[in-house]
């Protein structure tokens, strides 16, 4: 027998959604404006830009110096890296205007480092109660060398995680 008074006390308060340009980011954050319509939550969204990501392997001299931002002095590979700061704030923007125009109150910030690092830093700052990021389902040598963002924030926050998975027809 289920209780009836602990779907009246269960809800979401802060939520926390780690977005890029990919198609199943955009899945994600459909899931997240969601939920967050449905509990009036604040939506929180975070695009993090790491070296490290498979779409950012040809910025990887750039950590050469110890940290993630760039400290050459070639300048075609600085000029690369301030277009991908800038091409994930005009997706924060974008996707932050169409929250908003649905009546979600929605923050977002882009970091750079690690994903999986970032998005849990991030969501514990807030005390968010839920996050939600997509999962491109890498297994076995190619989950392990590349790792597995939302298997490591799985594992390492104290809220709710939802994943959305890329439909088998779509890979």
């Amino acid at each position: 027998m289920t209780n009836p008074n602990l779907a009246s006390t269960w809800s979401y308060t802060q939520i926390v959604v780690a977005v890029d340009e990919s198609e199943l980011s955009r899945k994600a954050f459909a899931q997240a404006l969601a939920i967050a319509q449905a509990f009036q939550a604040q939506l929180n969204l975070i695009h993090v830009i790491s070296s490290l990501q498979e779409e950012y392997q040809d910025l990887s001299s750039l950590t050469l110096s110890g940290g993630y931002y760039p400290a050459v002095t070639d300048e075609s590979l600085q000029e690369r890296w301030q277009n991908l700061e800038e091409e994930g704030l005009e997706l924060l923007r974008s996707l932050t205007k169409i929250a908003i125009d649905q009546g979600v109150s929605t923050e977002f910030t882009q970091i750079v480092g690690q994903a999986e690092q970032k998005i849990c830093e991030f969501a514990q700052s807030l005390n968010a109660d839920l996050i939600v990021l997509g999962s491109h389902g890498r297994t076995g040598l190619s989950e392990l060398f590349l790792g597995s963002v939302s298997n490591y924030v799985s594992h390492h926050v104290p809220c709710a995680v939802l994943i959305v998975h890329q439909a088998e027809d779509e890979s």
